[in-house]
């Protein structure tokens, strides 16, 4: 659907480099490469065999990385999911959409800031990613979490997809065994679960548009709380524990596994088809993985070692995630490359893609096509993100930029700033603000043009501010507008 405001200005793609020239062509020069994304909710940047881990086993998803691009500097755009989600729907930073915390946040009455009003669902004036490919006769389908607004209106139906299955409000699903209880998501047989219907549902979108050009957006509830699933698996991951490993959590390490047998499905079927040679799969997560889990489970998740934190930190940890590109015979294979991208690139990269190209000053995001076909000539050297909220695990309201290898973090609480050498210092472990007070100045600077530029919204100073009763406890979260037990079922 577009709208009448706010609507990017899109232009056929003209010819370009010799490497892209065949982005609208496919296997008989029909119509333009499919896109698969598949977006797994909190997996960390570690998370991922081909990522350094030594306990969750991914070979599919490694497969992906031996047969495409993956990125060591690839980053969400907020450290939790709505936001992020927005960023890669539309291309638009989160401060630029005011769309800048899970939706519904937390309510955190006696902080000593308050958020500012920010937008609790995906404005139906921006355009999607959805809306764009639909311009240009693609089937589109969003298929899994969605989790931006809580009113129907919102829902993936109304933003561009052809097909909604199991997109709601719902930030986790109630269960990943059947019965689910998720809206336009019927349920299976009891047991089912989750992460194979999602998938069951893709596989017959594939199947039924295997001749037209189709974006298939796989958003999985997994690996999010709570943390359920399969027993044997689960019993498989137990006798594999190192009790000195920083991962450790077997539940976590079958739920991954279930995500990565089901990247094995869709990609088996794309071959089956032959539509692997003219698919474009971009395979990447929301925000960083989950660490500790406060209110949503006991114990520790998951480790993003060697970076700092985890989702919902203002730290490494919680922004950086994996991503990996595929095109069989497109982009080159097993390429590991360092060129920092973030979430709202996806948008223009997938546009060109497809055959569109996008000139709209209001889009954050950049291309880097480039980059996937070998030459590197993207200009952008720097990525922003505007948190002006609390969360659970341990991000009070703050503001970070990344020039080159440094990034430069300001907290609005205290008007502290951190400063850190990513190259040298990935951990963040080394505060160098000090030290180099001309740089954290200027760093300083253009973080404040550029929240100038997207209109960021500062959190506020509270006035029923009460550092004691803040110490006792954060207050209950925001509550659904809708109990997910009694909403329509389709």
């Amino acid at each position: 659907m577009l709208s009448v405001r706010n609507k990017l200005v899109i232009f056929f793609l003209l010819p370009f480099l010799h490497s892209a020239s065949s982005f609208a062509q496919t296997r008989n020069g029909s119509h333009p490469p499919n896109v698969v994304v598949l977006l797994v909710d909190d997996l960390g940047w570690t998370d991922t065999h081909c990522y350094g881990s030594s306990f969750y086993e991914t070979p599919n998803i490694d497969k992906l990385a031996a047969t495409g691009m993956r990125f060591t500097n690839a980053y969400a755009a907020c450290n939790v999911c709505s936001p992020s989600r927005a960023s890669i729907l539309t291309g638009k930073y989160p401060a630029r959409l005011q769309v800048t915390d899970w939706i519904n946040g937390y309510d955190r009455p006696f902080a000593r800031l308050l958020p500012p009003e920010w937008k609790q669902y995906l404005p139906l004036e921006e355009t999607t990613i959805a809306e764009v490919l639909k311009q240009q006769h693609y089937a589109t389908a969003s298929i899994g979490k969605w989790h931006l607004g809580d009113d129907v209106k919102y829902y993936p139906e109304n933003q561009g997809f052809d097909l909604n299955k199991g997109g709601t409000f719902q930030g986790s699903p109630p269960g990943y065994f059947s019965p689910y209880h998720i809206p336009r998501l019927k349920d299976g047989s009891t047991g089912e679960y989750l992460t194979d219907r999602l998938t069951n549902e893709a596989l017959d979108f594939i199947n039924a548009q295997k001749k037209n050009p189709f974006f298939l957006y796989l958003s999985f509830y997994a690996v999010h709380t709570p943390l359920q699933a399969k027993e044997k698996d689960v019993q498989d991951y137990k006798t594999k524990i190192n009790a000195n490993a920083a991962q450790q959590n077997p539940v976590y390490a079958a739920m991954i596994k279930s995500v990565d047998e089901n990247i094995g499905r869709v990609t088996a079927l794309l071959e089956k088809l032959g539509l692997l040679q003219n698919t474009l799969i971009v395979f990447t997560s929301d925000n960083g993985g989950l660490v500790k889990g406060n209110n949503w489970a006991k114990g520790k998740i998951t480790s993003n070692a060697p970076l700092r934190g985890g989702k919902g930190t203002c730290y490494e940890g919680g922004t950086r995630v994996p991503l990996i590109c595929c095109w069989n015979g497109k982009i080159k294979a097993g390429v590991v490359t360092d060129v920092p991208v973030i979430g709202t690139d996806l948008f223009p990269t997938i546009a060109q893609i497809a055959g569109k190209i996008i000139k709209d000053t209001a889009v954050d995001g950049i291309s880097f096509s480039s980059v996937l076909f070998g030459k590197n000539n993207r200009k952008r050297n720097t990525l922003y993100w505007h948190y002006p909220h609390y969360h659970a695990e341990g991000a009070t309201p703050y503001s970070a930029i990344r020039q080159d290898n440094w990034k430069l973090i300001y907290f609005y609480e205290t008007g502290k700033k951190e400063l850190y050498n990513l190259k040298t210092d990935i951990g963040e472990k080394n505060d160098l603000s000090t030290s180099q007070p001309v740089l954290t100045e200027a760093l300083m600077q253009k973080l404040k043009a550029w929240k100038t530029k997207v209109g960021a919204q500062d959190p506020l100073p509270n006035p029923s501010y009460d550092s004691k009763r803040e110490k006792e406890g954060m207050a209950p979260q925001k509550r659904y507008v809708k109990d997910s037990l009694n909403a329509e079922e389709n």
